[in-house]
């Protein structure tokens, strides 16, 4: 974001599965349920969900331009996509955001947020699903990651992701794969790492998905115009612990109809027969995102000053 250039990310529910938006190709004619606008230099962005008991799961990052670290909020749906709750039930001292939602072998309820900021990447499990969670012990991942996004295929897991690496930045152009027997690890790196340098098809942004006819599909950002300008479906053909192979088919972005949201488009998940997506507008407003950032500073000046 360039000065005076603001992201504000909304999420929505599109009543297709995920399958069902990668073979139209489009996201034209696909009406979208948004949830309610947090308020103003406030948004939600990376959603993930799952269906549990007749209800849909809605995890996403909220975040405050005011604080400038994200939390994961939970919202519990029912089959008309109708709002029943809404809270917070993660928050760390380090940002939290991308907050993938999956069941383990014994069917307790794991997250897998994006937690590069603490150095390392963890992984939550449900101690009361869906608003209490307490990390795992003893996770063995490649180091800090960005967007990791598993996949359970062929008896194991792989994980896709963006190194969290200070001195590769902006971070938004590589691909790296792991393997592993457990969803806790220990993770093994691809030996092919990075398998993938393209800026428009490279960082994950969102559930990998198994078309029938047993193609993996990786949403990928394409982030050559803008931070999470349209999302390039990545057609997976080839993956073994040694080898890999992909082609990217052609990008989706934000259709007219999202307007305002149509600056950018980050996040192309499956929860069963939905599919939960975010798109952005541009604020452009500098004088507002100004004192936004003022009365930030101002905070944490005071906060620092109260410890010593």
């Amino acid at each position: 974001m360039g000065l005076g250039r603001t992201d504000i990310w909304q999420t929505g529910i599109i009543n297709r599965p995920l399958p069902d938006i990668i073979r139209a190709g489009t996201l034209d004619s696909m009406p979208v349920t948004w949830l309610p606008d947090p308020g103003s230099f406030r948004f939600l962005a990376d959603p993930f969900g799952i269906w549990h008991e007749d209800r849909l799961y809605l995890f996403a990052e909220a975040y405050d331009y005011r604080v400038k670290v994200g939390r994961i909020d939970v919202f519990v749906l029912d089959r008309t996509l109708r709002i029943l709750s809404h809270r917070p039930v993660l928050v760390e001292p380090w940002h939290l955001s991308y907050p993938v939602i999956m069941r383990d072998t014994d069917g307790s309820f794991l997250m897998m947020p994006e937690s590069g900021a603490s150095g390392t990447q963890r992984l939550y499990r449900a101690t009361d699903f869906p608003f209490h969670w307490k990390a795992v012990e003893n996770c063995v991942f490649p180091g800090a990651l960005i967007d990791a996004s598993p996949l359970f295929h062929d008896g194991r897991w792989w994980l896709f992701y963006t190194p969290w690496d200070e001195a590769a930045r902006p971070r938004i152009d590589t691909l790296h794969v792991a393997w592993a027997e457990r969803i806790s690890g220990p993770w093994h790196p691809h030996p092919g790492n990075p398998v993938r340098r393209d800026i428009h098809s490279a960082r994950p942004g969102g559930t990998p998905v198994v078309m029938e006819d047993g193609t993996i599909i990786l949403p990928t950002q394409d982030c050559a115009r803008t931070y999470g300008g349209a999302i390039t479906p990545l057609a997976i053909t080839t993956l073994t612990t040694t080898t890999f192979a992909a082609q990217p088919l052609a990008a989706l972005t934000a259709p007219p109809a999202w307007r305002p949201a149509t600056d950018g488009l980050h996040t192309l998940s499956a929860a069963g027969p939905v599919t939960l997506v975010d798109a952005k507008h541009t604020s452009r407003s500098v004088i507002r995102r100004a004192g936004v950032d003022i009365g930030r500073m101002t905070r944490e000046l005071m906060q620092r000053s109260r410890r010593y």
